[in-house]
């Protein structure tokens, strides 16, 4: 008699969401234009005057400088340049990432934030990227 070594109860499960999060999907080059285009109008818009602002007159602590955004892969990234005036600054500035919209297929996107324990943290999976810019722009926990 041959005994199975797997738990009672337990087994595989066809999960297609966990397939798209896994995507490896190359991501069409009139997508990718798309993308750009769209995420620059919405940082030029409503980020940058929203979060950017004159730096302050006692320069001891980080400020906001620029929002931009990159492709990397799959991934679409929305970065923050901070600038770091003090005398104890390591480097002049540093860039750090708070928004990744990951390109799964059909048009379709998984988005994320950049949580504080250096981790990224899927929010939203699937989603057409008006609802990601949606997201984005809508604040909340996506901020630079």
């Amino acid at each position: 008699m041959v005994r199975s070594t797997r738990p009672p109860g337990r087994g595989w499960v066809y999960d297609p969401a966990r397939a798209f999060r896994r995507s490896k999907a190359p991501v069409p080059p009139d997508i990718k234009l798309e993308v750009q285009r769209r995420a620059g109008d919405l940082i030029n818009s409503t980020l940058k005057p929203r979060h950017i602002h004159p730096p302050p007159k006692k320069e001891q602590f980080n400020y906001l400088v620029d929002i931009h955004s990159k492709w990397r892969g799959p991934f679409f990234y929305f970065c923050s340049k901070y600038c770091s005036p003090g005398p104890n600054a390591l480097s002049a500035s540093f860039e750090s990432s708070f928004a990744r919209l990951q390109y799964v297929g059909s048009g379709r996107f998984n988005l994320a934030y950049f949580r504080h324990t250096e981790e990224w943290q899927e929010i939203a999976q699937l989603l057409s990227l008006e609802e990601c810019l949606s997201w984005i722009e809508g604040g909340n926990i996506f901020l630079p």
